[in-house]
């Protein structure tokens, strides 16, 4: 299912369109955060990995195309940068909480320190930080 590649501060793994995906990525950065030490924020950053994680499942994967989740140390492990790509449309942005769905990213603007939408071709990276507390 899934394609991984580690290096001391850099971890990515290649989810096909599965609905275990979510599962297998949660456990992945579980794993890496548990190697560099990253206990403090561990279930912030979980979180934010499996709305990103979600959302490229659910509204960025064309049938047959997967999904990368990348993580890495940067700022010399003084930070953590989480991204998924994926090769679907449009650009995610924040919805009225009020509705059926739509909170995935209420929830990685409550709990990064900072997120965003960059480009990809094809497709998108929507991408969060986290600063070592």
């Amino acid at each position: 299912m899934d394609k991984t590649m580690q290096h001391e501060d850099l971890r990515e793994l290649f989810c096909r369109r599965e609905r275990r995906s979510v599962a297998v990525a949660r456990e992945f950065a579980r794993t890496a955060l548990a190697a560099w030490a990253w206990d403090a924020r561990a279930d912030d950053v979980t979180l934010c990995v499996s709305e990103l994680a979600t959302n490229a499942l659910v509204h960025g994967v064309p049938p047959g195309r997967g999904y990368l989740l990348r993580m890495w140390l940067c700022e010399r492990g003084t930070a953590l940068r989480v991204e998924v790509h994926d090769s679907g449309d449009g650009k995610p942005c924040l919805r009225d909480p009020e509705g059926e769905s739509g909170r995935g990213l209420l929830l990685v603007d409550a709990l990064a320190d900072r997120w965003g939408v960059g480009p990809r071709e094809p497709g998108k990276v929507v991408w969060c930080e986290f600063a070592r507390p």
